[in-house]
């Protein structure tokens, strides 16, 4: 792994973060939480992991990025306007008619975006499809999963899951963004999800779980993940809904409500004094 440092990434995801809360601010609606809750996750992707072309964003060689949990789409639209998909200008018409920004991803209507998302439980099975294309096509790019803990409560995830294992898919990785929070609460007070990265073993996995907000564990695990051979590799990052922001921290109400303009202030405010 090649790129940027760790004050680097820690510097782009404070970017990211601020880009979030302007955009869905302005939209006056979108899906904060789980949005900031996967930062650091696709801050190391996106800016140290993957092998991407912003100027050819169908290059055949590229890795593959599906957001699973379709609904954090401001989280890829920051990074993808920061890699240099498209103008960061476009970020603040989130949700606005005629905007290649809406409420969920298309990949139509914007560079970069591999899937339209949004209806859970689908990203995985897709990423297996790639996965296996990759095979056939003798290509060696990797794919990358970003599921939402919430959405594993989707049976499609773990029929997925098992089709990986079987055809033995070492070129994917699922990410479980693991804030144990869901618009109607706790997981595991709607439906229990624990242990999670024992049920991916279950399932013929490797797996781990680490901090998903540690950007040397992030990197080291998605390292690990690219060693693995003969299986697919799942990273479980334990991480906190609205994280960066005080007061949609660990809070399911911040799962998709807007913040208003004093609040937007107010989150800007902090991040600025994460600075330093």
């Amino acid at each position: 792994m090649v790129g940027n440092s760790i004050r680097e990434l820690e510097a782009k995801a404070r970017q990211l973060r601020r880009h979030i809360i302007q955009m869905i601010g302005k939209a006056g609606s979108g899906h904060p939480g789980g949005s900031l809750s996967a930062v650091e996750i696709v801050t190391a992707l996106y800016f140290r992991v993957m092998r991407l072309d912003p100027k050819n964003p169908h290059w055949p060689d590229r890795d593959r990025f599906i957001l699973s949990k379709g609904h954090a789409a401001p989280l890829l639209y920051a990074a993808l306007a920061e890699k240099g998909f498209f103008p960061k200008e476009w970020l603040l018409t989130l949700r606005q008619l005629g905007s290649p920004l809406q409420g969920h991803p298309h990949c139509r209507y914007l560079p970069g975006v591999e899937v339209s998302t949004g209806s859970l439980g689908q990203g995985l099975a897709v990423g297996n499809g790639m996965a296996l294309a990759a095979r056939l096509d003798k290509r060696d790019y990797r794919i990358y999963v970003l599921l939402g803990d919430g959405e594993l409560q989707e049976g499609m995830v773990w029929e997925a899951a098992m089709a990986a294992s079987h055809y033995g898919l070492d070129n994917l990785t699922a990410i479980v963004d693991r804030n144990f929070l869901q618009i109607d609460g706790s997981t595991e007070q709607v439906m229990s999800l624990e242990p999670v990265e024992d049920k991916f073993r279950a399932f013929g996995w490797e797996a781990r779980t680490i901090d998903g907000h540690d950007f040397p564990q992030i990197l080291e695990a998605l390292d690990w993940a690219r060693r693995v051979k003969g299986k697919p590799a799942a990273i479980v990052a334990h991480t906190i809904k609205g994280k960066g922001v005080s007061f949609m921290e660990n809070n399911p109400d911040w799962h998709g409500k807007a913040p208003k303009p004093e609040e937007v202030e107010r989150a800007l405010a902090e991040l600025q004094d994460q600075e330093g």
